[in-house]
């Protein structure tokens, strides 16, 4: 596996290579200093299979950074690494595609935790960000406090609820698992072969199934989850070959 590290501490990007290529043998992590830096990276090489960003950057904004490399590389999943730890940085980050939002003081348990999830096609949430105390930031289309909320109820109930009942339909998962990929409605209509209108429809009805009302909050519920449930095996939103 090639993974991208963008980091412009170099005492931090070194920790965290030699981490992070404490995932297997066949890890090769490749640490970059700079915006400018990773362009040129993937541009002459762009066969990589995880990138981990860091937001503070020296030449460049990391929530810029974030939306245009998931809209030149859509298909590589990015996972943020920040030392920011704010609830409103976490759901703006995700927001814009992030699969996953690692804290910095975070474990190398947790780091390996994320990063193999991210992998097999979940999205990694730091705990903190699910139970946080203070309300984060609103952003446009969301409704993130009322959303934690449900969250916290359903973290105190004897048992969370598994994301099979939730009763989504074959077609639904499908939609679930691209709009979990950051995908907007015609990309995911042009993969699955619906009009735009249909998956609307769709992601309306999951939206409904999960109790939510926006697509970020969708991500935290599904890693809410996913976490909750998790037992090893692949997330259930592979899309299937229904067409």
């Amino acid at each position: 596996m090639k993974v991208l590290l963008i980091d412009d501490h170099p005492l931090i990007r070194s920790a965290l290579q030699s981490v992070i290529q404490g995932l297997g043998d066949g890890v090769t992590v490749v640490g970059v200093g700079s915006a400018q830096e990773a362009r040129d990276t993937l541009r002459a090489d762009s066969d990589y299979e995880l990138l981990l960003l860091d937001l503070q950057l020296g030449d460049a904004n990391g929530f810029d950074l974030l939306v245009e490399l998931r809209a030149a590389y859509p298909s590589l999943p990015v996972v943020v690494v920040s030392a920011s730890d704010r609830t409103s940085d976490v759901i703006r980050a995700i927001d814009l595609g992030a699969m996953g939002y690692v804290p910095k003081r975070s474990s190398n348990e947790t780091l390996f935790e994320a990063l193999r999830l991210v992998m097999q096609g979940g999205i990694y949430v730091p705990p903190m960000t699910l139970g946080a105390e203070t309300p984060p930031a609103r952003l446009e289309g969301d409704t993130a406090p009322g959303f934690l909320a449900v969250v916290r109820e359903q973290a105190d109930a004897p048992a969370a609820p598994s994301l099979a009942s939730f009763g989504l339909t074959p077609r639904q998962t499908d939609v679930l698992g691209l709009l979990l990929q950051g995908k907007p409605n015609k990309l995911i209509a042009r993969e699955l072969d619906l009009s735009v209108e249909t998956v609307k429809d769709h992601v309306a009805a999951v939206l409904r199934a999960l109790n939510v009302s926006s697509r970020t909050q969708a991500v935290l519920a599904v890693s809410q989850l996913t976490r909750e449930q998790g037992d090893g095996q692949p997330p259930p939103w592979r899309p299937s070959t229904q067409r």
